[in-house]
Order: C-alpha cells, then structure tokens, then sequence
C-alpha cells in the first residue's frame, strides 16, 4: 500500500449515480450495453475494473460518454492535505498550487505582487478570496477593491486582472478545472 502514484479512478460510484439518476435497474443496462448484470455489478462496486470498451458499453447505456464518467469518478484517495509554505522567502510574488493532481477543482494562493498588466479570461467559474492585505480587481471594466476576508465570484467567460494593494497580501482563487466542461443548464 506504500506506493502513492496517481491513484486509479473509481468511476463505480459514478456508473451508480448516473443509472439511479435515470431510474435504471441493472437488468436494463445490461439489456442495452450486452454486458452481465454481475459484471455490471462488480464494476459499480469497483471490484471490476472495466475495459475501454466495456465502459464505452456502458456510456452508451446511460446515454453518457466515458469521458463523462471519469470525469465524474472519485480517485480512489480523496484525502490530500497540502501544508502551509513555510520557506517565507521576503517579498517577492509567489504562486503555490493548493490542490496536486488533475481534479475538477483548481485552486492556487498568490502572495505578493503579480504581473498587473496581465488580463485573464477563464472558461470556468471562480472564485476569489483575500486572506490577507488588499487587492484591487478590475472586472468587466469596473474596478473593486476587496480587502482581508472579502471574496468575489467570477462566472466562466468574465475578462479580469487583479493587482495586490498591500505588500504581502495572500490571494487565493479557486476555480471550476479547465479541463471540465461548465454546464450551463442543467436542466435540459
């Protein structure tokens, strides 16, 4: 169990909650994917780890892609503690990742002053939150100046900088991965 490498994907839980979103039993998606109902079993309990194509089967089932349920899978570790930098090396701007991985959350901590003049257009949801000193935001040509404890959330799309005001002032801004596709409406 020593070995911490990426963690295999558990997308049972996820198979689950797409075929009981849909009101499916386990007969009915093994009637449309061609697979056995013990198979289909074993992979929503994570007992089977399923092929490319057995899980492509069971997409097409659930009116879904395999893309989609990775996505939505847990990795088979969901705990990760990142500790707090405590190299303080002076002023000068420092960015840290606070969560490792390839996950559906993003999330960093800026310290100091970063490049004013860079504006950034993300294609996801995030939110901006000041744990320290002061930063001045510059958001759909409006300007706001959020201080200790304030946040700010900006929808996928928003064009935006931010500068710090305040020497050491710690950002930390948390965000919807680039990599999952936002949706809009949920209920289609």
């Amino acid at each position: 169990m020593g070995d911490h490498k990426e963690q295999p994907l558990r997308v049972g839980a996820a198979v689950r909650r797409r075929r009981r979103a849909l009101g499916l039993t386990l007969a009915v998606v093994a009637d449309r994917s061609g697979l056995s109902v013990p198979f289909l079993s074993q992979i929503e309990n994570d007992r089977a780890r399923p092929s490319t194509t057995s899980l492509e089967k069971v997409a097409d089932a659930l009116r879904t892609t395999a893309v989609e349920l990775l996505a939505a899978a847990d990795p088979a570790c969901s705990v990760d503690v990142v500790r707090a930098d405590t190299t303080e090396l002076g002023p000068e701007p420092r960015t840290r990742s606070l969560v490792r991985g390839h996950h559906q959350l993003h999330a960093s901590e800026y310290t100091g002053d970063h490049d004013t003049g860079r504006e950034f257009q993300h294609r996801n949801d995030e939110l901006m939150y000041v744990a320290d000193g002061a930063v001045e935001v510059e958001a759909e040509g409006r300007a706001y100046r959020l201080v200790r404890g304030d946040t700010m959330y900006l929808t996928g799309g928003v064009r935006h900088r931010w500068r710090a005001t305040v020497p050491e002032t710690r950002l930390i801004v948390v965000a919807v991965a680039e990599h999952i596709e936002a949706v809009q409406d949920r209920a289609r």
